[in-house]
């Protein structure tokens, strides 16, 4: 009687890693076309602002440009005073991002860390702002703004976005992760709230503030309907409303797509850059501004 000798028997990975090295492929390859189809209309815009007319104009559409121009950036310099326009949209985001991110984390480090009567009451304050529509508050924003002689002027400006509800919550939520063990420690050796706050706190939430920059200067920045109401005198005009009204004028738009191209992208890049340079801070801030 022989023995037989039986050789082992090789089967495929269908467990759990055999999955993961089919759906990952697959799933670069969505996540790539999603970006993709987001993109595509920003690309266009950019890569348009530099076409010439014949080019943006033709049919079918030409995506590469044959050949390379400036022309609507100068044609837009020399019918619309974009400086001006450019420095009222960077002092008002500037103001609105600093205060936010000053007022919203002394509220939230005050709901999060210190307790007193009613803060749970004015938590859910914050909490009931986050519901009501913006757009509902322009009529009473406009009548408080022209009570206190503050139309057409920065203040106007600024002042109705000083503090946000998002913000405070974001700031609320984040700080509530720092231990309070070592606020604790900070007090038994002296250190007064203020010193707490500044010195030990904010550094903690660099991340926090970064998300909230970002968010904040990108409101601020494109925001249309309020300085469109608030602001009656074309010097302290906006960027975006600068180049809504000129989109409109005949007299010097022109049908110009190629200057309207360019003014959209000069909005926007200011808004990449800010994101590119805060862009770390910004995904740490995402992912961990839930966690207690």
């Amino acid at each position: 009687m022989s023995a037989t000798s039986s050789a082992p028997v090789k089967h495929l990975d269908k467990g759990p890693r055999g999955k993961r090295s089919v759906t990952r492929p697959l799933t670069y390859v969505l996540l790539s076309l999603g970006l993709l189809v987001m993109s595509a209309p920003f690309l266009w815009m950019g890569i348009s602002a530099f076409k010439t007319q014949s080019e943006l104009s033709a049919s079918p559409p030409v995506w590469i440009p044959t050949e390379w121009t400036l022309t609507n950036f100068r044609q837009l310099l020399d019918k619309l005073d974009l400086p001006l326009y450019f420095m009222n949209s960077v002092i008002v985001a500037v103001l609105v991002t600093v205060s936010n991110l000053v007022f919203c984390s002394m509220l939230g480090y005050a709901l999060a860390k210190l307790n007193f009567v009613g803060r749970n009451k004015i938590f859910g304050l914050v909490l009931g702002a986050l519901m009501v529509p913006g757009n509902l508050m322009l009529l009473p924003l406009f009548v408080l703004m022209s009570k206190l002689q503050l139309i057409d002027s920065y203040a106007g400006l600024v002042l109705p976005f000083a503090a946000g509800a998002f913000g405070v919550f974001l700031m609320r939520q984040f700080m509530q992760s720092i231990p309070d063990e070592l606020l604790e420690a900070a007090r038994m050796d002296g250190a007064s709230e203020w010193y707490i706050f500044w010195r030990i706190v904010m550094p903690l939430v660099k991340p926090a503030l970064a998300t909230l920059s970002i968010f904040t200067f990108l409101g601020s920045w494109n925001n249309f309907v309020w300085p469109l109401i608030a602001t009656n005198d074309p010097d302290k005009y906006t960027l975006p409303v600068a180049l809504a009204t000129f989109a409109t004028d005949p007299n010097k738009a022109g049908g110009s797509n190629g200057m309207l191209m360019a003014g959209a992208f000069l909005i926007v890049l200011p808004v990449l850059v800010v994101f590119i340079a805060l862009q770390r801070h910004f995904t740490q801030g995402i992912a961990t501004a839930g966690m207690k």
